[in-house]
């Protein structure tokens, strides 16, 4: 099958196309359209022709809602091919597909849609003979770009704020998991949507990422990613200013208190370090385990990681897929060697799976790795794979210094009984979320997005729509009975 891109309204057949891989099985499951420079100038000139000239930011609220809600119904009709069509493209097990990502996918229109008009209503401020209107404006046209671990979840996270907001968008997938993205787009053209509001291309980053940065019709990009990547899209929008959400890598670190309920914290971390193989900007992929307990924690994580099974995303029965492509499962196993050299204890995993059905995809085993120091590279580095690393802490200041000792802010989770040092020891740790006695729980109503080196900006809630908007103050004057000083300042 072959996915067209999407400008202004149409799907256009490139002269350029690739091949898109399951890399459950190394094998060819469609053909999709790659972006030339032109058909990527196309699609800003025609986000841009549609705010400058359209219709879509003129609408009433209450249209925009509607269309937003379309796009959450059309996704619950076409769910099931959906999370088939994101299963094969990323490895990712079909129950997460199934019961998460189309779902949350769906959500997140609906929500923004039934709280936009909430979200984007006017302030007005009484001055001293003065009146201020505090008034939400869309920014212009904005870049989407989204990574491959998450790809229509994220997708449709950074379009329903932008739409909901009143932009209009140039949104690019990751090349690696295109489809389901594109997908979309035939979904927004059944919408009625106008044309050139959402434009969907598909394209390599060193051909887009400068291309679409540096534009100075672009108004906006919100970007989630690697650090690394993020660093050059930074650089390519300094040429000409505008506004960037940057949500970017983590080192994120799961603390186990001795008074924690074992089992819920080592059911807890499993799911935190190797849900989505391990591929999760927010992976606990440092776990720090409090002395005392520290033994056991390890024992049963071990033994209940060894169960979880690994295989082809589309059997109902596989825990956990494959990496996304054979250069990430590089990548992985250049840490796990390197971790060894550095001392680290491999307890399990560290390897190619040697099942003989598994053996063209790209899976790796999940891995442990015990006593690991902080200066060690897989303490302080991303790996983004199946891979953690534990360490000990004596009390709770060792904790907090352990959890914030690397150069990333994203997240962090603390498994205890005690709810008030759960929330005093979340108020000194360096992480833009943090949760307590659960993991990875995402609400449309709460803002997401880390510090540091994870990036800045947040996504979702009513801060996460805000960040899509610009704010105006319009001052009337109301002086009584005279006229405004302004008038009398130079005498004439």
């Amino acid at each position: 099958m072959f996915y067209f891109i999407y400008i202004n309204g149409e799907f256009v057949e490139t002269k350029n196309r690739q091949a898109v891989i399951n890399p459950a099985s190394g094998e060819v499951i469609a053909e999709a359209g790659v972006a030339s420079k032109d058909e990527i100038e196309l699609a800003i000139s025609s986000a841009r022709e549609a705010f400058d000239a359209g219709a879509w930011p003129r609408i009433s609220l209450e249209e925009r809602k509607g269309f937003l809600l379309k796009i959450s119904q059309g996704i619950l009709d076409k769910a099931q091919e959906l999370a088939r069509l994101e299963t094969l493209n990323t490895g990712k097990p079909i129950k997460e597909s199934t019961f998460m990502d189309i779902p949350s996918s769906a959500k997140t229109f609906e929500y923004f849609a039934n709280n936009l008009e909430g979200f984007l209503k006017e302030e007005t401020r009484e001055l001293e003979n003065a009146r201020s209107r505090l008034v939400r404006e869309p920014h212009g046209v904005v870049v989407l770009i989204v990574p491959w671990n998450y790809p229509l979840l994220i997708a449709c996270w950074k379009l329903a704020q932008a739409l909901a907001a009143g932009n209009t968008v140039v949104l690019k997938p990751s090349s690696l998991t295109p489809l389901t993205v594109l997908e979309l787009a035939r979904i927004i053209q059944g919408t009625g949507l106008p044309k050139g509001v959402v434009n969907i291309i598909n394209a390599t980053g060193d051909v887009s990422g400068e291309l679409l940065c540096a534009d100075k019709r672009v108004d906006m990009v919100s970007f989630t990613g690697s650090s690394e990547v993020g660093k050059k899209i930074i650089g390519y929008s300094s040429k000409n200013v505008k506004k960037l959400i940057m949500e970017l890598g983590g080192k994120s670190a799961g603390i186990i208190l001795k008074d924690a309920d074992l089992e819920l914290a080592i059911n807890g971390s499993l799911c935190s370090i190797f849900l989505n193989q391990g591929q999760m900007c927010t992976a606990m992929s440092r776990i720090l385990a409090e002395d005392d307990i520290y033994d056991k924690f390890i024992s049963g994580f071990v033994e209940k990681a060894k169960r979880i099974k690994l295989g082809d995303g589309l059997n109902y029965e596989t825990q956990m897929g494959p990496l996304i492509s054979k250069a990430q499962r590089e990548k992985v196993i250049e840490y796990v060697e390197k971790a060894k050299k550095e001392g680290a204890k491999l307890l399990c995993g560290g390897k190619i799976s040697d099942n003989p059905e598994l053996k063209k995809g790209f899976f790796f085993e999940l891995t442990v790795f015990a006593d690991v120091l902080p200066k060690m590279s897989i303490f302080q580095e991303e790996v983004f794979g199946p891979v953690v690393c534990v360490s000990k802490f004596s009390d709770a200041d060792e904790a907090v210094q352990l959890a914030n000792a690397t150069d990333f802010a994203l997240a962090c989770a603390i498994w205890s009984g005690d709810t008030a040092l759960a929330q005093k020891l979340a108020s000194q740790i360096n992480s833009g979320v943090c949760w307590i006695n659960t993991y990875g729980m995402f609400y449309n109503e709460a803002p997401y997005g880390g510090f540091k080196q994870s990036g800045f900006g947040k996504e979702l809630g009513r801060e996460g729509l805000l960040e899509y908007t610009r704010l105006k103050n319009i001052v009337t004057d109301q002086t009584q009975g005279t006229k405004p000083i302004v008038n009398y300042w130079y005498g004439f």
